[in-house]
């Protein structure tokens, strides 16, 4: 890993200015280049001064193009650099809970600011240096994605199991004076950070200018043998997070114009109660971490049923989800069908016998399962899948099966659907061909 080119895109400025690949590029602008942060921060500028190296010589090269426009120079990682490895012990932690044997890359845990934000990735920020945490305020990078957990330093350091959690409380304060956006993000474990630390943690977050914060409950597998000792949140105390925190949002919400703090779908279906409405979400600020998935996904479905044909001659179906869903997606598909008379399918939530039946999101539900589930059901012509059971931008499950792998067993064609209301119903109401 290195700033030592690899290609140059067409026409690109640097193909312009005679760039060569296997050069190294060490300054822009006279500013070092360690890795992508500096290269995108600094390329940034219409005039350039590039100082490239290559076997022992250098050379400067004056490079003009617009504000913004990308230079056009490849290297041999996106970040330059390796991923900086997490240093934390965190007690839910959840590749720690994995079973043995799955590919090799389900067990690396990054803890990299970089991939906070580039990627929208999670990090602690204990493993961050001082030249680190001062490079963010200086270049003004945000947004920055915090897993803060607890505000409280012995609580915080307890959970990630690392003596810099109380430490790094420090970064999160300076970046917020700084003016660095960030995003917060709670997984709550019951009689570690509930109760009374859960409320000093979200008056601690609200002070230090947060922008949002999710409250996620902890997700346990079955492979938990010799790990600190967790249990999932109930449905009373689903219920009495929701309360505070709904509590101390409206209070933000006065305040601040904000509620600041939402809780994921997963806390309303552990309450058995309502998902909120849209504009509770304030555009589903929160959304990556499960804040109004749902209520999303239900709302544009909703919006695309209204034009839907009634009469139309649909291909049949089966939806397969996590538990979870299950009855959120039954209830779109009876309403569906009351409308539509020729759409015809059902809707089956998958148990995770996996990892263990405490998992009931769609997002890790493997390929055996689903197999195992459906075969020797009434599928119709079709098998519908969230995309986000799939490795991104790939056609395997957590268990290495295959798309086709799935398609074989069951003898249907498995639809893989974006996670978006719009294209469930683009998907559910596929015609029949010649229609």
């Amino acid at each position: 890993m290195s700033t030592v080119i690899t290609s140059i895109d067409r026409r690109s400025p640097a193909e312009r200015a005679h760039i060569c690949v296997g050069e190294r590029l060490c300054s822009v602008n006279d500013h070092e280049i360690v890795d992508v942060l500096d290269y995108r921060y600094y390329c940034y500028d219409a005039r350039l001064t590039l100082v490239l190296e290559k076997d022992g010589t250098r050379r400067t090269v004056h490079v003009k193009k617009e504000d913004g426009e990308e230079l056009g120079l490849n290297f041999d990682s996106y970040l330059m650099d390796e991923p900086r490895p997490c240093s934390n012990h965190c007690i839910f932690c959840f590749v720690d809970q994995m079973p043995s044997g799955c590919r090799s890359t389900l067990y690396f845990k990054d803890d990299d600011a970089r991939l906070s934000f580039l990627m929208g990735n999670y990090i602690t920020l204990t493993n961050l240096s001082e030249r680190e945490a001062q490079r963010i305020i200086d270049l003004k990078i945000s947004p920055i994605n915090v897993s803060v957990h607890a505000t409280d330093g012995a609580v915080r350091s307890r959970m990630l199991g690392n003596k810099a959690g109380a430490a790094s409380l420090s970064y999160m304060r300076r970046f917020g004076e700084a003016g660095i956006v960030m995003n917060g993000q709670i997984v709550l474990c019951p009689g570690f950070n509930d109760g009374a630390v859960l409320q000093k943690s979200m008056e601690d977050i609200a002070a230090m200018n947060f922008a949002s914060c999710a409250i996620v409950p902890v997700g346990l597998t079955k492979f938990r043998d010799r790990l600190a000792p967790l249990r999932p949140v109930t449905r009373e105390e689903a219920c009495e997070v929701i309360d505070m925190v709904e509590a101390f949002g409206e209070k933000c919400l006065k305040e601040r114009g904000t509620r600041l703090f939402f809780c994921s779908d997963e806390l309303y279906i552990r309450a058995e109660r309502e998902l909120p409405d849209e504009e509770f979400y304030e555009g589903y600020v929160q959304i990556e971490n499960g804040v109004g998935m749902l209520r999303s996904l239900i709302t544009e479905f909703e919006d695309t049923l209204e034009d839907a044909d009634a009469n139309g001659k649909y291909m049949t179906f089966t939806i397969a989800t996590g538990k979870s869903a299950e009855p959120y997606l039954r209830a779109l598909v009876e309403k569906a069908m009351k409308k539509c008379s020729g759409l015809r399918g059902e809707v089956v939530g998958i148990w995770n016998d996996f990892f263990g039946h405490t998992i009931d999101v769609a997002g890790l539900v493997t390929g055996g399962d689903l197999i195992a589930q459906l075969r020797g059901r009434e599928l119709g012509e079709r098998v519908l899948i969230p995309v986000n059971m799939l490795r991104h931008g790939e056609t395997v499950f957590l268990d290495d099966v295959s798309i086709d792998d799935v398609e074989r067993a069951l003898g249907r064609r498995v639809v893989v659907v974006e996670q978006d209301g719009y294209c469930l119903a683009d998907a559910l109401f596929a015609q029949e061909e010649g229609e």
